[in-house]
């Protein structure tokens, strides 16, 4: 492609601008002295260290050895010694030749080491796109589980909580959504123990069994080059958790405890109780409610359900050692009631980390991560649009929908059933009820990782690791008869359910890492492992229904007058080898080598085994000599990277096999009950991964003596042999095939900036990012489908982003002497559709595009200030031009009768109110499917203001620090519902941004105190 001529001369200036940085800007004299030198940390040398003559250009860094040389003017001459992780250090000459330097590691700068997946490299030696969080960052706000803390502060990772429940879980996106059916969570890698997440709105994420404050970092790796280690499931990307280690030296004791209240952001106005009975009166056209105006304001149901609640965190830590031993223990409780009545969490955890030296050559060591939690769950967030779905599904819906009128309890204290107060109400729930049913999930669950290391010779380290997962849950559920109307008794009421689930992963990983220098120059390290994983998972179900009363509620099962049992179980294996090759020059040119081959049970006889490949190099420009005496500049690299990543999570196992399954139909063979068992899935031996070719180019910035640094990437990810449930003709006898036949392509933009604004007694940081992502469907099905509906108003179309909303245009309301257009059900006071195209009919055709839940960008900003004892830290994060779609209003701006409305329905249509907004009572509640509830979904989120003073220093005492934190203390949104960060379909990867009343975030503010012994 030819340049213009303004970019010829834009780049020749820049060049021009480059190279005069290097000529001195006054003459040296270098017949003045020579100083010398070794700069070390510790023991060991440092390499590649500026050495530089303060307030000139001239300057050397030193060699392998850590040595350098240096002609200085004179005696009067100043040195600047800087290397990246390390505090800089500045040292007058004097009539000294000699000058030795050892610096220290700088706790403000990001870490020299990071660890990158079966090693660790140095910072300036990464040349994928990794990005890392510190345990400081992570636990700023009080969370239950890691990802929710990774939410904005890393570029390139979406994190949307998808339920406010304590306990809940949260989604998680690496540079956008891989798949259609698939799972696009990353992977999980804790101390060497792989974790999925599978994000669905009712699971408890298994994250939350992991306390937070047991973590030392946690890096991300994003692109196919860092990711690619991990091969078959590492297409969403990898998340790897360290937790926190012992150290040798003194024994350190450190408490951390805080205690504080929550309470709802937001409660939606809905209409009172003389309004309700009015609208009643019109809606049924009698005289119900001869007087509604006395009814006056009645009960507000969200009063009753949302309340002030509490939440806390104590854990005790030690850690300590000596040289050979080192032991890190902590103990936690964590407890945390919902904003909505009978919902809570708490957690009880105990980590033990154990490390011990024998001899010169020998390591050995575990990693212990036990917890017991127990989520008191409650049902919100209905997946069904419409009337009953919404009303009856909920605690949210049916608060919403309750009429005002009536009570709540019964004069026994019991929830008194609305169909006993008023029979034209048997169908309305009393949201009570909800939180009168026990929905109760305990999990047990054990983290263990064993491991031996041994150097066999110099630079030669093999490492055996042998990891479990075990986890033992038991989900306790019974809907008692008491919430039930007494003249709706049957033998069928109360109902009762007992689920024990089952799941154990072994991991055993072989690790073989040679690390060499050759030349002055140059080094090498390799790295190879063999891992086998086995996972068994098996549940078995009681459920019955028909008890005499509550007294027992599920504990006695075997009163129910109808049982049903079920019963599961699968296998899985994953084979896998990779080799990994690090070459380095000069501490300047970096190129990596990834392979990994994967063989999977899950697919089919022709593909078991795939080959995930990876490349990536890095040239840190600030090594070469046109920009070695630039002071101002303290480090630059460019990065390129492309590999291939799997996604094994895409699939249950046995779907390649032909299967069948029990019916569900009793048949009378002989006089005798049998049930019945049929074909399922029809077998596809060339199931295989879902594939992602990922291309990356990046560049890492630094300056001002690292005092500001910036990080940008490119990329672009296309995945492919995607796994999609493909229709079938009905004459093959099934109905469906899953098989690789859709794809989808990621691209985007991820910028990051740090600066150390102030950095004397008043020290000030501020970190900020910003991602761009698109997304498009490339194919669905080989071809045959252009679009499809995933629901009334969601649609995957090739060329087009997953989960946008196509439905017919809300036109305002059908006004008195209009024309009304055929083809939907349009009334006088109704919704009116848009006749797009114009042919004076309303059809398919006229559905359109009205919305896309995916943000044209997400952000995150903090900043820390300290002076002298003080500290204030601040954090925001946000999404812009995202869509949500608004179900609830389907319902709640839908004047059907028998539940209540939004406040804005007092201002419906009637002939002597012409609203083109609120539709009139008079159509019973049929409103066409439009985009009248796709709104704006943007938003920006104070997540954390927190302010904390170290107390002066006591004897006995490291250190005592107290602090108030306040956490979602303000929204900006013009979106209308509870909450603007929801998604009632969480986990899929096609119907995103719905909101169906899912339990909202809370507002919190805690105090807390940490001790050091």
């Amino acid at each position: 492609m030819l340049l213009s001529k303004p970019v010829l001369a834009a780049k020749g200036l820049i060049w021009l601008f480059l190279l005069s940085l290097t000529i001195p800007s006054f003459a040296q004299n270098n017949r003045g002295l020579t100083v010398h030198g070794r700069v070390t940390s510790g023991t060991e040398a440092l390499p590649g260290v500026n050495v530089i003559i303060k307030g000139a250009q001239q300057g050397t860094t030193t060699d392998v050895d850590g040595r350098y040389s240096l002609a200085v003017p004179n005696s009067n001459a100043t040195l600047t010694f800087s290397y990246i992780g390390y505090v800089t250090q500045e040292i007058a000459v004097g009539n000294r030749s000699t000058i030795d330097v050892s610096l220290q590691s700088d706790e403000r700068s990001l870490s020299e080491v990071v660890v990158v997946g079966y090693g660790t490299q140095r910072k300036v030696e990464t040349t994928g796109s990794i990005a890392s969080i510190k345990s400081a960052e992570l636990t700023q706000t009080p969370v239950v589980n890691v990802a929710q803390g990774l939410q904005a502060r890393v570029a390139g990772v979406q994190v949307n909580q998808n339920t406010g429940a304590p306990g809940g879980n949260v989604s998680v996106r690496v540079r956008g959504t891989n798949s259609i059916n698939g799972n696009s969570e990353p992977l999980y890698v804790v101390d060497g123990i792989q974790i999925s997440n599978g994000g669905g709105i009712t699971d408890v994420s298994p994250l939350s069994t992991i306390n937070p404050n047991d973590i030392e970092s946690v890096e991300i790796l994003k692109d196919a080059s860092a990711s690619a280690i991990y091969g078959s499931r590492a297409a969403n990307g990898v998340v790897l958790i360290t937790t926190k280690r012992g150290k040798s030296g003194a024994t350190r004791v450190t408490f951390d405890s805080y205690y504080g209240v929550q309470k709802v952001n937001k409660t939606l106005p809905v209409m009172n109780a003389a309004e309700f009975a009015q609208l009643e009166n019109e809606v049924f056209k009698n005289n119900f409610y001869p007087d509604p105006a006395s009814l006056g304001e009645g009960i507000n149901w969200q009063n009753e359900i949302f309340r002030q609640a509490p939440i806390q965190n104590h854990q005790l830590s030690i850690n300590g050692g000596n040289e050979k031993t080192q032991l890190a223990l902590s103990m936690n409780y964590f407890d945390q009631d919902g904003i909505i009545i009978s919902s809570g969490f708490k957690r009880y955890s105990l980590r033990l980390n154990l490390d011990h030296k024998i001899g010169q050559r020998f390591k050995v060591g575990t990693s212990i991560l036990g917890s017991y939690s127990i989520n008191d769950g409650i049902t919100t967030g209905s997946q069904t649009i419409g009337d009953a779905g919404v009303v009856t599904g909920s605690i949210l819906g049916a608060a919403l929908g309750a009429p005002p009128n009536l009570k709540p309890y019964r004069p026994d204290g019991t929830v008194f059933p609305f169909g006993e107060q008023a029979t034209q109400y048997r169908e309305v729930a009393n949201p009570l009820g909800f939180a009168a049913q026990l929905n109760e999930r305990s999990i047990k669950r054990v983290l263990a990782n064993v491991y031996g290391e041994a150097n066999i010779a110099k630079g030669l380290t093999y490492r055996a690791s042998f990891n479990v997962d075990q986890r033992a849950e038991l989900y306790n559920n019974y809907n008692p008869r008491s919430i039930i109307n007494r003249t709706d008794l049957n033998d069928n009421s109360g109902s009762a359910r007992k689920d024990n689930i089952n799941y154990l992963a072994l991991l055993h990983e072989s690790i073989l890492t040679y690390n060499t220098a050759f030349g002055k120059d140059h080094t090498l390290k390799g790295t190879a492992v063999f891992a086998t994983q086995a996972e068994m998972y098996n549940d078995n179900s009681i459920s019955a229904t028909g008890f005499p009363n509550d007294a027992t509620q599920n504990e006695a099962l075997q009163l129910g007058l109808t049982r049903t049992v079920s019963s599961n179980r699968n296998r899985q294996r994953l084979d896998s080898y990779m080799g990994r090759v690090n070459y380095g020059f000069k501490d300047k040119l970096f190129v990596d080598f990834t392979v990994r081959v994967d063989g999977s049970s899950k697919f089919g006889a022709n593909h078991k085994y795939g080959v995930f490949p990876a490349v990536s190099a890095a040239w840190r420009l600030i090594e070469e000599p046109f920009l070695k005496s630039v002071t101002w500049i303290s480090d630059l690299k460019l990065r390129a990277s492309y590999g291939i990543t799997g996604n094994a999570g895409g699939i249950n196992p046995y779907q390649s096999l032909a299967t069948v399954s029990a019916s569900g139909s009793n048949y009378n063979l002989n006089h005798a009950y049998v049930t019945g068992i049929n074909p399922s899935g029809i077998a596809n031996p060339d199931l295989r991964w879902e594939r992602s070719a990922q291309t990356n180019i990046g560049f890492d910035l630094s300056l001002l003596n690292n005092r500001v640094s910036f990080i940008a990437d490119v990329y672009h990810k296309n995945t492919k042999d995607l796994l999609y449930v493909k229709a079938l003709p009905l004459s093959s006898g099934y109905s469906t095939i899953t098989g690789n036949f859709a794809s989808l392509e990621n691209k985007g933009i991820e910028l990051a900036a740090n600066g150390r604004i102030l950095d004397g007694p008043v020290k000030w940081d501020i970190s900020a990012n910003v991602t761009f992502n698109r997304n498009k469907v490339l194919g669905l099905d080989g071809g045959v489908t252009n679009e499809r509906f995933v629901t009334t108003y969601t649609i995957l179309k090739v060329g087009e982003p997953l989960g946008l909303f196509k439905n017919y245009v809300f036109d305002g309301i059908n006004q008195t002497g209009e024309t009304i257009l055929p083809g939907y059900d349009g009334r006088i006071g109704g919704h009116k559709v848009k006749d797009v195209t114009g042919d004076g009919q309303i059809t398919a055709d006229d559905q359109v595009i009205t919305g896309n839940p995916n943000p044209n960008f997400i952000y995150g900003f903090s900043t820390n200030l300290s002076y002298k004892g003080f500290d204030l830290s601040a954090f925001f994060s946000g999404s812009q031009g995202n869509d949500i779609y608004n179900a609830s209003r389907l319902s709640f701006e839908n004047p059907a009768g028998q539940r209540n409305m939004l406040k804005g329905v007092v201002n419906r249509w009637s002939p002597t109110n012409p609203s083109n907004q609120y539709a009139s009572a008079f159509v019973a509640g049929r409103l066409p499917i439009t985009n009248y509830v796709v709104e704006d979904g943007s938003y920006m989120r104070l997540k954390n203001l927190t302010i904390g003073y170290n107390v002066p220093r006591i004897k006995g005492v490291q250190g005592i620090r107290v602090y108030v934190s306040g956490n979602n203390l303000l929204t900006f949104t013009k979106y209308s519902g509870f909450d603007p960060e929801v998604n009632t379909f969480a986990g899929s990867n096609t119907v995103i941004g719905v909101d169906n009343l899912v339990y909202p975030q809370a507002k919190s503010f805690l105090g807390g105190i940490q001790i050091t012994l």
